[in-house]
Parts: structure tokens; sequence; C-alpha cells
């Protein structure tokens, strides 16, 4: 078996119009991201921070460093504060950058042990301002870090094994990786090692340190289908084949953004033993294949669009695998929620517990109290979830009580409303550079308010009904796939002043959440709402489903792409009979 680690010296037949394919156009850069890390592999600039930038300060850092490789190792500038929503887009990026660190801790599989735990805590406590947030990619991201104090935050980490390689950047980012992995006893298929091998082989790997852009992967073996594969460059979903038993369903090139796209199957069965090499295939295909001369083309998702999946799946097989792929079935979809709320049985008469933090708002003190919690009542593992929620695992039966109680005192709810569940929301403008609204507090003070508005009819809520806020158009909080999706940006207002607002998507869903049929949120032209607004018609849309829908059967998704736009708007003629109860 041959696999090609490098591009070819001699391009293949060349396009009429250069798209940066390694393999196809050769590989003279095209635009600066391509230059810089031509120039040099992002990987190599830790050893400039221990050794100058970390003694220097923050003015020695070179720009290609600072607004490119050090994203290599999960850091990325946040927005200085008191920077106008949409001024990146006009001002030098000098004025938009703060001097502190927004730093992402890569957890593989979202795995994490005690003592783990314990050492975020104390790094978020000691050098970023007590800042955490848990992420709906299952990293950790911390805030206010400084570049001085980057070394002795790596070997804080390494000293129980976790680090930041590669956890942004033009990279193969973290690995999402079921939460319940090697512990449910519905699992079809532990993808534990799989997702093990593929960091320890590749994670780190200058061979794999330049993509055309990032490189998002997900495994599961469960079979609600928990890590939103839909949305990933490389999937695996657990599947048992009719001969050869239990193994992995292979998708590919999906994307949100500006310009979402679900990933595709490729029919292919996978083995455990295949799937390291498979996912090799994949992304150094990605590598030579993958379209760099535009950054918003960059994207696994556009070549698979142009490609279709047969011929991809052949390109892979002739020129990255040497042997053809076992046909495969596909997944059958989930009867149940992927986020995993709430006390669970695991297969070894033990118990876990799903909790929700508010759209993954945590702290590192409260990171410290919740591994002494868990400590205490004889459990050593935890998992943090592609939505934002955090996961315990090996509770004993009479410890349960006990521990249910424990996280609920911490403001981890293990029993929250549909709203507290359901809502997610990224970074927003409190530190992103990007973003054009404010999205966490926002989110935050949503879920309250829904709670009291909506107590009247709680009990004819779905057990999910997704919000999903994000502040920009990047969908990092994976607003098309929600059932009502935020996309922020800023609306003209009553006085000529521009106001924060959002963009709405509605009746978004994936294979592991509960519509009928999987796909993209529908935009209703003119549908906006402003950030003073949204829980109004958050509201009046909520009371609108429940009024209208056809059964209780009818899931949010499903409603809001059958019924016509007008009640869909702000506005409805029956609004005035559906609202007083909720005053």
């Amino acid at each position: 078996m041959s696999i090609e680690t490098a591009p070819p010296k001699t391009p293949r037949k060349r396009s009429a119009k250069p798209n940066g394919q390694w393999k196809v156009d050769g590989t003279e850069p095209l635009n600066h991201n391509e230059e810089f890390k031509q120039a040099d592999n992002g990987l190599n600039v830790r050893q400039r921070i221990e050794q100058i930038y970390s003694k220097e300060g923050f003015s020695s850092i070179d720009p290609d460093d600072l607004r490119g490789r050090f994203r290599w190792w999960g850091l990325y500038t946040q927005r200085r504060p008191g920077v106008p929503a949409g001024a990146h887009n006009s001002l030098p990026p000098e004025e938009v950058d703060d001097e502190y660190f927004m730093l992402r801790i890569r957890l593989d599989g979202g795995a994490l042990s005690t003592e783990q735990l314990r050492v975020i805590g104390e790094i978020s406590r000691d050098y970023a301002r007590n800042t955490a947030d848990v992420t709906d990619r299952q990293n950790v991201q911390l805030h206010w870090i400084r570049v001085e104090d980057m070394p002795a935050i790596w070997q804080k980490l390494e000293t129980v094994d976790l680090g930041t390689t590669e956890a942004c950047g033009d990279t193969p980012r973290v690995i999402l990786g079921s939460p319940v992995a090697g512990i449910s006893a519905e699992e079809i298929i532990d993808p534990t090692p799989v997702i093990q091998e593929i960091a320890r082989r590749y994670i780190g790997d200058p061979d794999l340190a330049n993509l055309p852009r990032k490189y998002k992967s997900a495994v599961t073996g469960h079979p609600s289908q928990d890590v939103v594969h839909e949305t990933n460059d490389f999937g695996l979903v657990g599947v048992v084949h009719p001969e050869h038993g239990p193994g992995y369903d292979l998708w590919v090139g999906g994307g949100l953004s500006t310009n979402p796209r679900l990933a595709e199957r490729l029919g292919a069965f996978v083995t455990e033993e295949q799937a390291p090499e498979v996912w090799h295939a994949v992304t150094a295909c990605f590598r030579d294949y993958g379209y760099r001369r535009l950054r918003n083309k960059a994207r696994l998702k556009f070549l698979l669009n142009d490609w279709g999946p047969e011929k991809f799946r052949q390109v892979i097989e002739d020129e990255y695998l040497g042997y053809k792929l076992t046909d495969g079935p596909a997944p059958p979809a989930p009867t149940s929620p992927g986020d995993h709320v709430g006390v669970h049985p695991q297969k070894d008469g033990k118990y876990y517990i799903g909790a929700a933090p508010a759209v993954g708002r945590v702290n590192g003190r409260l990171l410290l109290k919740l591994a002494d919690l868990l400590e205490a009542h004889g459990s050593y593992r935890l998992r943090t979830t592609p939505h934002q929620k955090i996961v315990v695992l090996d509770i004993a039966e009479d410890h349960v009580e006990a521990v249910v109680a424990g996280l609920k005192k911490l403001g981890l709810d293990p029993s929250p409303s549909v709203f507290r569940r359901s809502t997610m929301a990224c970074t927003g403008i409190e530190y992103c550079k990007l973003a054009i609204v404010e999205t966490k507090q926002t989110a935050a003070r949503a879920i309250g308010q829904l709670e009291k508005r909506l107590a009247d009819v709680a009990d004819q809520l779905p057990e999910r009904l997704t919000l999903h806020i994000n502040g920009c158009p990047n969908s990092c909080a994976r607003i098309q796939t929600a059932d009502i999706g935020l996309k922020g940006q800023l609306l003209p207002g009553e006085d000529g002043e521009k106001t924060p607002g959002y963009q709405v998507h509605l009746g978004g869903g994936l294979a592991s959440s509960d519509r009928e049929d999987p796909g993209l949120g529908r935009t209703v032209r003119g549908l906006k709402v402003t950030s003073e607004g949204l829980v109004d018609y958050v509201e009046k849309l909520i009371r609108r489903y429940l009024a209208t829908r056809e059964s209780a059967a009818e899931t949010f998704g499903t409603w809001a792409h059958r019924v016509e736009e007008d009640l869909l708007q702000h506005e409805w003629s029956d609004d005035a009979a559906l609202l007083p109860a909720a005053r």
C-alpha cells in the first residue's frame, strides 16, 4: 500500500484558471496565506513563542506569526475592547487586535480526567481571569491569555497529557467523538481506539499541517449519532455490516458558514483497523486537491460539490489507499437525542450524568469544584459534548442523587428546561474579532425569560427545541441546523443608527435531531429580529407552533417547513389570542 504524504514535484493536467490545487496547478502560492504557510510550517512557531515572544512581549511578534501561525497552537488574538461592530472589515488588524489571546485546549473525543480538569481550572484561575467556555467542538476555550505565560501554560498542560497542537489553523482540528464512548450499553462500536490512533499518528505531523483551510473530523459509534457528523469534513458513523459486523459508514464534505453544505455518504464501509488510514487518505486528498487560491472556496465541501461522492471515493481508493473499500449500509435514523443530558445507565452498572451549563459558559473555579465533586463520589472521568454540555461518568447508583444535587448547586443542571438544554451560542463580540453582536449573555437572558414566559405551556413543549445564536455569518454555533437559528448582523434602527440583530433561520435539523427530514433551516425574506426583540419573537413563534401543529408528534422543524411564510413573521393575525396566557 502506498500513501502519498507530500505534493508531487510535477503537477498533473493544469486547469485553465489555477485554483491552487497542488496536484493540478503545482505548489506556487496564489495568496499571502499560502505564502506564509510555505515560508515556514505553522508548527514551528512554538519555538519562537517560547524562546522569543514570551520574553520580549507582544510587540515583538511577527505579524505572520501573530495572525497566522499562532493558530497552529490554538492561539487567536482577542478583540480589543471598544472596537465597534463590523470594524474588522475597515480597520487595520493592529487596531482590532487586543494584546491578549483566546486559547483553545484540544480535547479529542472530549475526554478528560478529573486531574486534567483540575489543571484546566487552575490555568483558567491563574492565567485567564477565571474564564472558560465549553465549545461545540468539545474543546475548552480560555481568554485573556498573555504570550508571556504560554511556556508555563504548555508545561502545565503537558504534565497531564493535554495540549493545544493544531487546535486552530489550516490543520486537522479536534476530532469530535461520542461523549459516551466505551460506556453506553446502546453503543454499536467504541470509537475511542480510532480517535486515539488518528491523534497519535497524524496530529502534529508536518506533512498534514498545511491544508487549504481548517479540517474537521467526527467519529461516533452511538446510535444517536451524537457528533453532528453532517457538518464535518470527515465523519465516521457506527453501523453493522450484514457480513462484516460493526464498523463505520464514511461521510465527507460537510461545513456551514456562508455556504452551508451537509456531508454526503460515500457508501463505503470502514472497519476499525482501516479507519485511521481512511482518515489519512481523505485528509491528504484535501491537502493535494483542495482549492487554495480563494480562502472562501478552500473547504473540502467545495471540492466534493464539484467532484461528487463517486469520484471522490474513487480518488481516495486509487491514489491514496491502494485498495477498494467495501460497500456498506446507511446508518438507521436515530430515535433519541444525542446530547446525553440527564441520568443514564452505563453498561457496567454505573451511571453517567449529562449536565447543561448555560450555553457552555463555565469558569476555572467551577471546574475545580466539579473535580472535587466527582472525586468525592468515586468518579475520575468526564466528557465534553458537541452541544456545549458536560457528561460525568462512572457514578455508582447510591451516589447518583448526591452528584445530581452537587451539579445543580454548581449551575450544571442535569434536568434543565428545554431552553437551557437546547440553546447554544458562539463566543460573540465579547472576545471574537469577527463577531458583530453579543451572543453569550444574550442567550443566557433569553433562556431565563423564555422559561418564565412559556411556563404555562411547558408541558406541551418537545423534549428538545434548539435555539442557536451566532455573532456573525460564520456559523460557529451551527445556526442553519437549529430549529431556530439566529445569525448576527447590524440592522437599521429607528433613529437611523445601526442596532444589533439577527437574520432568522427556521427548521434546521440533522440526523441526530428529531426532525423527520434532516436538512438546513429555512430563511424567510426580510425576517430579522433585533437583540431587544429576540425573546418576544421566539415566544410568539413557539406559541404559534403549539397552536397550529398538526399533532403533538409534529416537530418544530417539520412545522416550520410546512407552514406559510406569514406564520413565521413577527406579526400574525391570531397573535392576540395566543399571547395573553404568558403575561
